[in-house]
């Protein structure tokens, strides 16, 4: 079964402008019917959904480029990497959290009177 763009867009929760800019860009391929209109077949819908997927997640576009590479060792190369770059951030956040808790029970009243405030503030 075939869709259109804007079928597929309906479905996907998007705007069809999206799908066109994934295209232009070489994160998706859809093929063109003999007017040269957009095709979608279950694979572009399928890759559409990966894209998709991939951009909730958090890969830039190019990182989608890239991880959807038909070379396996490319792919998990960038995943590999968005993965760590994910636990950073959440390992910032984590700290953040720390001392924003310390912060809001602290006994002194500036936070530059307290070692411990300090000593979040010193880390980076």
């Amino acid at each position: 079964m075939v869709k259109t763009i804007g079928e597929v867009a309906a479905e996907l929760g998007i705007e069809a402008h999206v799908l066109r800019h994934w295209e232009d860009v070489g994160a998706l391929t859809v093929r063109r019917d003999g007017n040269g209109y957009r095709v979608y077949d279950d694979n572009a819908v399928e890759q559409a959904r990966t894209v998709l997927k991939l951009r909730r997640v958090g890969l830039s576009l190019p990182e989608v480029t890239a991880a959807m590479a038909p070379k396996k060792s490319a792919a998990q190369a960038v995943v590999k990497a968005k993965i760590a770059e994910l636990e950073r951030d959440i390992a910032q956040r984590r700290q953040a959290i720390t001392f924003l808790r310390h912060t809001a029970e602290c006994r002194h009243r500036y936070l530059d009177d307290c070692p411990d405030c300090a000593t979040f503030v010193r880390e980076t």
